[in-house]
């Protein structure tokens, strides 16, 4: 469970989010808003990206801001692009890069990394470069390279937004049969009505909270 009490977040003065208090329990909970809601910068304070300015996040129990390698163990983060959180250039150094942070033994790694690489379709690609993969595989690596990890949560930033609609609906039947809580900030709309929650955000506070069907149809009226 991932818990936000009072939390407000501030940039050079500006307030960015205001009293956010939300429990995150549901297995797949959408984070809409337009640009500048604050949406992102909620997502990047769940694994302790970001430390909020002023209220607490806890991830079963532990503090972001005094608990973070805990907290990272426990919420692996999916950037919108993967070109920024692919590092090495060969497409099995780079999963196995995070798995060697945890002092795993060398045959693990192997096991580990050919384990995610399989479920994904990649073992072919396993030793090519991961900057001149398609959109769809970079980001398949991308999360590939998170789940390599094992992680309780998988928080994603606009997992879809630089894909073609084959790869889209290709991620978002990897969303689906994630084990792991997923916790996705999109505007993709269509994408989130298989979900269990949304919530969306408008100027910093948290306007909209309710199962897809009602949420999506107040979120598009308010837009509209």
């Amino acid at each position: 469970m991932i818990e936000i009490f009072d939390v407000s977040l501030r940039y050079d003065g500006l307030s960015v989010l205001r009293n956010i208090d939300l429990t995150l329990s549901q297995r797949r909970i959408a984070i809409v808003g337009s640009n500048g809601s604050g949406k992102s910068s909620f997502a990047r304070l769940l694994n302790g990206l970001q430390l909020p300015t002023e209220g607490t996040v806890r991830v079963d129990g532990f503090d972001t801001r005094k608990d973070g390698k805990q907290v990272r163990k426990k919420v692996g983060f999916v950037f919108q692009n993967p070109d920024n959180q692919i590092v090495f250039p060969v497409v099995d150094e780079d999963l196995a890069f995070g798995l060697k942070n945890l002092k795993l033994a060398p045959d693990v790694i192997e096991q580990k990394v050919t384990e995610v690489l399989g479920r994904y379709d990649l073992l072919a690609f396993r030793k090519h470069s991961s900057h001149h993969l398609s959109g769809g595989q970079k980001q398949l690596v991308a999360i590939s390279g998170v789940l390599a990890m094992e992680p309780a949560y998988i928080v994603m930033d606009e997992p879809t937004t630089l894909l073609d609609l084959r790869n889209k609906r290709r991620i978002a039947q990897v969303i689906d049969a994630l084990e792991q809580t997923a916790i996705v900030v999109s505007h993709d709309l269509d994408f989130l009505r298989g979900f269990d929650r949304v919530i969306a955000f408008e100027d910093g506070r948290v306007v909209i909270d309710d199962t897809p069907s009602p949420a999506l149809a107040r979120y598009v009226e308010r837009l509209s």
